[in-house]
């Protein structure tokens, strides 16, 4: 999910306030972290958020802006603003902890306040984590949020669910500010830093990534190279390893938009070398003439080369991972801790 921009910046006007203050931060670096601790916090968390978006700065800007904000500084060549780099600056003057919190809360949905992100987060994401809160709770949460995206949302839910959130809403009285508080908390610290975490990507996560596009066969043979040389290193990745039978732990909505998304030879093909319980499960979610027709192609298929099986899962895995950066789906990792809420 990460936001990071790829603009070059050439033009000090065409940048907004938080930018320019964020492009100005960097290029002071981490020895004058003090002017941070003059900031409240949500303009810290507003210069942060821009800074880790910010992209290549060109030193004519940077230099331009320093003269700006400080009379006879000159400018010190061309930065980069990544979220790396707003973590190490934000870290040299604040807790651990709540830089971590910052960092993931910007890595999430874009918006000021949590009403403004939960508007940026798909229908679908939301509504799979709404459905197993309190009717109550999803009452407030829908009427802080805009009409148009709160009607997408009902119609996402389940029907008797959603029917008794509305009607909870009908009788809503005005929310008093402590309930409003904890219902902002439990969404951050439950639904946003879930979401956010997605977007995080160490080496190990790349490598289990590339490892999910090898057959089976060079899997297996780096996999048991690695182990001789780490052991800790190939137990790590393959729990991050997002393979095709975790595909098991799509909701029925997930399921359903993959299956839209996929070639049908492409899913016949793959679902010849899964297990019994996964192709149920896709099945499952097929119309009855669908799921016939489907097994009778499999049939006709015959016996297929393991190599080509791979490459059809492989290329659904893709998919998938391809619909959950859009938001359209979510995704569980193979690992169990990093467990996405719904």
């Amino acid at each position: 999910m990460s936001r990071a921009s790829k603009k070059n910046i050439v033009d000090p006007a065409r940048l907004s306030g938080p930018e320019k203050a964020a492009v100005v931060l960097l290029a002071l670096g981490e020895e004058h972290t003090s002017i941070w601790a003059a900031l409240d916090e949500e303009e810290i968390k507003e210069i942060s958020q821009a800074m880790a978006g910010l992209g290549n700065v060109s030193a004519s800007v940077v230099e331009t802006l320093l003269v700006e904000f400080v009379s006879g500084m000159s400018g010190t060549g061309a930065i980069m603003g990544s979220f790396e780099q707003t973590q190490k600056l934000l870290a040299a003057f604040m807790p651990g902890d709540k830089v971590e919190g910052l960092m993931e809360e910007i890595r999430g949905p874009a918006g000021r306040t949590m009403w403004d992100k939960l508007g940026n987060v798909n229908e679908a994401v939301l509504a799979n984590y709404l459905k197993n809160e309190y009717p109550q709770t999803v009452a407030v949460v829908l009427s802080k949020i805009k009409g148009e995206h709160a009607a997408r949302v009902l119609a996402a839910l389940p029907e008797d669910f959603a029917l008794e959130c509305v009607t909870r809403m009908l009788r809503m009285e005005p929310v008093q500010r402590e309930i409003l508080d904890k219902i902002e908390q439990t969404l951050r610290t439950e639904f946003m830093s879930n979401l956010a975490r997605t977007s995080k990507r160490d080496s190990h996560e790349m490598m289990a990534d590339i490892f999910n596009n090898f057959d089976r066969q060079t899997e297996a043979r780096f996999i048991a190279a690695l182990e001789e040389r780490s052991r800790e290193s190939a137990e790590r990745i393959r729990a991050l390893m997002f393979v095709f039978e975790d595909l098991s732990k799509l909701d029925p909505g997930g399921v359903q938009t993959l299956l839209r998304a996929v070639d049908k030879e492409q899913l016949g093909l793959a679902l010849k070398g899964a297990s019994d319980g996964l192709r149920e499960m896709f099945f499952s979610n097929m119309s009855e003439r669908a799921a016939k027709i489907m097994r009778e192609d499999m049939e006709s298929m015959g016996p297929v080369r393991l190599k080509d099986v791979d490459q059809a899962q492989v290329a659904m895995v893709q998919i998938a991972k391809d619909l959950a950066a859009k938001g359209e789906i979510m995704l569980a990792g193979a690992g169990g801790d990093d467990e996405l809420i719904y």
